[in-house]
This record gives C-alpha cells, sequence and structure tokens, in this order.
C-alpha cells in the first residue's frame, strides 16, 4: 500500500511540548502552531493554554503530562527558581531521545543544574533569546545556543536565528553578557535624556542628536511602543550578572531598576518616563 504524502510528512514531524505561556511563550509558541507542528502546551495559569485549544493543540492540565511522548519539549519560564521547579515536576516523565530546550533567561549555572537533573538519554540545550515579544511573533529572534542542537535546529528555525555557542550554558552566559550591554545601555540612554532636560535642550534636539550618535539603536529600544521587557526581568537579569562578577556598573543599574516608581512588569523603556524613587512594585 502507498503512503499518502501528506499523512508521510505529518508522520515524520516531532512532537513538540511547550511549557510556559507568558509574554515571550506565547508568541514563540503560535510560531510553532502556525508551522503546523504537533503541539502540546501547559501552563501554570491554564486559562492561557485556552486559545492554543481553540486552534487545534493540546492543552495538558500538568507539565509532566504536556512532555509524555514528546520529541522535543520548549521552556520559556520567568526564572531560575521556576525553571528548577517544572524541571522537577516533568523530569520523570521525559523519555530518552527526548530533547529539552529551554528559552528561558537563567544563566550558565541553573541551566548546568537543570541538565544534571534528567534521566539519562534526555539532551538539554540551553537556548535563551534575544528579542522581545515583536520578534517573538515575526520569528526572528536571537537564539543562543548551547549544548547539542542539530537535532532540534527544525523546530527552532521557526522561532528565529540560532548561534551555536557551545557546550551546555554558554548559550545562557552569552545571554547574560548581551542582555546586561542591552538593559546598561537604555538606562544610560534614558540617563542622557534626562541630562538633556535638566540642562534646558529641546527634546528633539536631544534625540536628533542621540540618534546620529553610537547610541542610536539603544534610543530606538527607547522609543519603541511595539517590545516588552518588564522591569523585573531585567533586574533579574542584572542580578545573575551582579553574582558572577565583579561589575560596579551593573550594581547600580540594578539598583535603578528596583528603584523605578512604576511596576514592575512595565517596560524597560519606562526607564525614562520618572526618575527614581520608590521601589518597584511587584
Amino acid at each position: 500500500m502507498t503512503s499518502h504524502p501528506a499523512a508521510s510528512a505529518t508522520a515524520a514531524l516531532p512532537r513538540v511540548a511547550f511549557l510556559g505561556l507568558g509574554l515571550m511563550g506565547t508568541p514563540m509558541a503560535h510560531r510553532l502552531l502556525d508551522a503546523g507542528l504537533p503541539l502540546t502546551v501547559w501552563n501554570r495559569t491554564a486559562a492561557r493554554a485556552e486559545p492554543f485549544a481553540a486552534r487545534g493543540a493540546t492543552a495538558a492540565a500538568t507539565a509532566a503530562g504536556a512532555v509524555e511522548g514528546a520529541d522535543v519539549v520548549v521552556m520559556m519560564l520567568a526564572d531560575p527558581a521556576a525553571v528548577a521547579s517544572v524541571v522537577g515536576e516533568i523530569a520523570g516523565a521525559l523519555r530518552p531521545g527526548t530533547v529539552l530546550v529551554d528559552t528561558s533567561s537563567i544563566g550558565p549555572d541553573a541551566a548546568r543544574a537543570a541538565a544534571a537533573r534528567l534521566p539519562r538519554g534526555v539532551a538539554y540545550v540551553d537556548a535563551p533569546v534575544m528579542g522581545s515579544v515583536d520578534r517573538a511573533a515575526a520569528g526572528e529572534l536571537l537564539i543562543l545556543a548551547g549544548g547539542e542542537t542539530r537535532p532540534v535546529l527544525p523546530v527552532l528555525a521557526h522561532l528565529g536565528k540560532v548561534r551555536e555557542c557551545g557546550g551546555v550554558g554558554s548559550g545562557a552566559a552569552l545571554k547574560l553578557v548581551l542582555i546586561n550591554a542591552v538593559i546598561g545601555g537604555v538606562v544610560l540612554t534614558a540617563e542622557a535624556m534626562a541630562l538633556g532636560r535638566a540642562l534646558g535642550l529641546d527634546d528633539g534636539l536631544v534625540t536628533d542628536g542621540l540618534a546620529a550618535s553610537p547610541l542610536g539603536p539603544l534610543l530606538q529600544r527607547v522609543l519603541t511602543t511595539t517590545a516588552h521587557f518588564p522591569l523585573e526581568h531585567a533586574a533579574k537579569d542584572v542580578r545573575l550578572a551582579a553574582a558572577a562578577a565583579d561589575l560596579p556598573l551593573a550594581r547600580t543599574v540594578l539598583e535603578r531598576l528596583t528603584s523605578h516608581p512604576g511596576p514592575a512588569g512595565a517596560d524597560l523603556a519606562r526607564i525614562a518616563d520618572l526618575p527614581a524613587g520608590e521601589a518597584v512594585r511587584g
């Protein structure tokens, strides 16, 4: 009997489980569903999975249930504690041959600790991303991958461009380097704008000058309305960096982020709106 080509192609597609449907996870998971991959999703707040179920994905009641039978598991979680918790929940349900791709921004120590908790035969790829929700929705993320990436490259290709960094933990390490440069640059640019106002300069004159300078790309990040990187997540990434090395400027940036009077979920660019003065509200 001759198999139907469409049926054969569907059978060859990897079964993907996606854990974590927050700001970044939601558009990323939609990209995988748009690509036609067999997708199971899970989120602690179950309501976040409902739009995916409406589109034909399977919504699992538990993280362990989501990963059963999966070829590739993708996680996008908030912080090292969340990753440790979920890995503890799913480790026993992962079968040999599965690849766990962790796109969370948790630093190299937490990434290696997560890898060490997986059962024999389950591979771990740390693959944190550069880019906000707009790039996630467009499939234009920069994926910083550590570990053996070859088996999951076809899946990651739907999310963005993969930069292979080396062994497990190397992607998480490079993410800390890059994101801290961006966060620090945004804070510096915001302060340059504040300095211009303090000196009585027109805002347009200042922004035009910054746009023509090496700070131009950072000014675009301050002024954008399509990206969203919560202040609390930025503070988490700076905190991880400051714990890894002696970084006086990072400590200052961290204080600036955590003393901003806006809500913790506000975008990083809001650092330019108001002076520091009271703690970020969680």
